[in-house]
């Protein structure tokens, strides 16, 4: 008899450890990265400050982030500074330079082709998740699929009618490594879930799923009760369904 109210109270003690780490391991995790970041940039922008700016220079204890704070406002000033005909000049003469050595002009243009791509253009990043059968038949592997595009992959493997498309297939748990895969679009099965979600995913080892989601399926602005199959290629309109009402009932 008194082994089970122990019992019970070490089931309590447990579950209230277990959900104590919940909460407080994504909250450490999350302020030792910030923490790591901060103290990256001030190790590299602080040696560069003069000691007479500095508040280190007045203060008994180092001021973490000052360095951060001060490369932000360099970097919006030098934004500021490209803006006008004076920066864009002064840039454009160091892409050139640049452009004239053999190793680093390949180096910085995939550098800012990259940026360009991810900070300003929208519309050119992943824009769906899919599944694509790899590393062989019957296994799926998680991709991020491009937008599609003609390029000249597509030209010189053209399958009429069934162009390529660039995947991304991540590695777990580090979605920012992985595979370049051209795919054909037919044997790519599209997910409903966000990029957000299959990050989420990625980087769980599928820990983090998340839930599907149930459509409302419509026809004429009416709702249709029950899953419809998509009809196949190249065939006709689907009739719509017709619903019974009261007054259509035959009388008993």
């Amino acid at each position: 008899m008194s082994d089970a109210p122990k019992t019970s109270g070490m089931t309590r003690l447990r579950n209230y450890f277990l959900t104590g780490f919940i909460v407080c391991a994504p909250l450490a995790i999350t302020a030792y990265i910030a923490w790591s970041f901060i103290g990256w940039v001030d190790s590299w922008v602080k040696p560069y400050i003069p000691a007479r700016y500095s508040p280190d220079t007045y203060l008994p204890v180092p001021v973490p982030g000052f360095g951060l704070i001060v490369a932000l406002i360099l970097i919006t000033l030098i934004g500021f500074m490209t803006a006008n005909i004076v920066g864009r000049a002064i840039v454009n003469f160091g892409e050139r330079l640049l452009g004239r050595m053999p190793l680093v002009r390949g180096i910085y243009g995939s550098l800012k082709q990259i940026f360009q791509t991810v900070l300003s253009n929208k519309g050119d990043m992943f824009h769906q998740v899919g599944l694509v059968e790899y590393p062989r038949k019957g296994v799926w592997s998680l991709v991020f699929v491009a937008s599609e595009k003609e390029t000249e992959i597509n030209q010189k493997l053209d399958q009429e009618g069934d162009p390529l498309i660039a995947v991304f297939m991540p590695c777990t748990p580090n979605p920012t490594t992985g595979f370049l895969m051209y795919v054909l679009k037919s044997d790519i099965v599209l997910l409903d879930m966000t990029i957000e979600d299959g990050a989420k995913l990625i980087v769980s080892a599928g820990l983090v799923a998340p839930e599907g989601k149930a459509k409302i399926v419509t026809v004429n602005g009416e709702r249709i009760d029950g899953p419809l199959a998509n009809p196949p290629l190249g065939a006709g309109p689907q009739p719509a369904r017709s619903r019974r009402t009261a007054s259509s009932r035959p009388n008993r």
